[in-house]
C-alpha cells in the first residue's frame, strides 16, 4: 500500500471511531394537544385506561389529598375525551392511582387499598395498609401482584398472593410516588427529600426496584422534580410528570431527563397508551383531564 493510500485509510478509520464515540442523537418526543374535559371531575388525580372495555377511569379527591372525608369518586370517561358515568363509584376518601387487573380496578385511598369490581361497578374488598399514611400510586405486574407507594412512609406495599402486607421500606426511596412495574423491576417516580408536608430540600430521581432482591437503583443522571406519574414510552424509555413545576419530562434510554411538555402546576398521575400515541393528564388544580396525541 503506497503512503496515499495508507493515509486516507488511516483517516478513514479514525472517522469511523470518531462517530462510534459520538452518543446517538436523541430524538424528543412531540406532542400536540388532542382534547380537554373538565365536566364532572373535581381534584382529578389519576387516569388509568380499561383495554378491555375501552374506556377511562379517573379517580377525584374531591377535598384535601390527605382527609377522609367520603367525598372521593371514580369517573368514566371514554378515548374522545366524553363523560359517560360521572359518579361511577363513590364513598371514597381521597382516591389516587389505580391499576386494572382482570374485573377489579384497584385504587390507592390514603390508608386503604380499595378493589373495585369493574363489571359490577362497586366496592369488592378493602385492604387496610397499618401504619400508612399517604397511599399513592398503584401497579401490577405480569403475575397479577398489585404495588403500592405510600409517600410518605418511604414505602411499597404489595397485594401478593391474597395477601396486603409491607413490601419493601427504605430510605432510599425518598418519597415514593409514580410507579409502573416491569417484568423485573418496578420503576418509582421519587418526590424526593421531603422536611414537611410535600416540600423538599432536594428534588427526587428516576429508581428502580428489582422485584427479584428489591435493591434500588438510580435511572435518572442526576435530580429531576417532584415526580408524580410514571409510564413506559413503549420502548427504552419513560415518562414522568413533575407535579410541582408542572412539567412532562422524558427520560431517554441513557437515563437523561428532557423537558417535553409544560402543562401547569397539578400535573398528577398520567398515563401513556404506546399502541393509541396518546397521553392522558389530570390537571388536579384545573379540575380537567387533558389528551395529547404524540406526533
Amino acid at each position: 500500500m503506497n503512503m496515499k493510500n495508507l493515509a486516507a485509510s488511516l483517516l478513514l478509520t479514525m472517522n469511523m471511531a470518531s462517530l462510534a464515540a459520538e452518543p446517538a442523537k436523541v430524538v424528543l418526543p412531540q406532542f400536540t394537544p388532542a382534547w380537554t374535559l373538565s365536566e364532572g371531575l373535581d381534584t382529578p388525580e389519576s387516569v388509568v385506561y380499561d383495554a378491555k372495555n375501552k374506556r377511562l377511569y379517573v379517580s377525584n379527591v374531591q377535598g384535601n389529598p390527605p382527609e377522609k372525608d367520603g367525598k372521593g369518586y371514580i369517573s368514566i370517561v371514554s378515548l374522545e375525551g366524553k363523560a359517560i358515568n360521572k359518579i361511577w363509584v363513590k364513598d371514597l376518601n381521597a382516591p389516587k392511582g389505580m391499576a386494572v387487573v382482570g374485573d377489579m380496578l384497584y385504587v390507592a385511598d390514603i390508608d386503604t387499598l380499595v378493589a373495585i369490581s369493574i363489571s359490577e361497578g362497586k366496592v369488592a374488598q378493602r385492604y387496610p395498609a397499618a401504619g400508612s399514611q399517604f397511599l399513592n400510586d398503584v401497579t401490577a405486574d405480569k403475575q397479577g401482584n398489585v404495588y403500592v407507594s405510600d409517600m410518605f412512609t418511604d414505602s411499597l406495599w404489595c397485594l401478593c398472593k391474597g395477601k396486603f402486607e409491607l413490601w419493601l421500606h427504605d430510605a432510599a426511596l425518598e418519597s415514593p410516588n409514580g410507579l409502573f412495574a416491569e417484568d423485573k423491576r418496578i420503576i418509582v417516580g421519587t418526590w424526593g427529600i421531603r422536611t414537611e408536608g410535600f416540600t423538599t430540600t432536594r428534588p427526587g430521581y428516576l429508581k428502580a426496584v428489582s422485584l427479584t432482591d428489591k435493591k434500588i437503583s438510580i435511572i435518572s443522571d442526576k435530580p429531576v422534580g417532584n415526580l408524580d406519574g410514571v409510564m413506559s414510552d413503549g420502548a427504552q424509555g419513560y415518562f414522568a410528570t413533575d407535579w410541582m413545576a408542572g412539567k412532562l419530562f422524558y427520560f431517554d434510554p441513557t437515563g437523561k431527563a428532557h423537558e417535553a411538555l409544560k402543562l401547569g402546576q397539578g400535573s398528577a398521575d398520567a398515563s401513556y397508551l404506546a399502541d393509541k400515541q396518546l397521553l392522558l393528564v389530570p390537571m388536579m388544580k384545573e379540575n380537567k383531564l387533558m389528551a395529547f396525541k404524540k406526533n
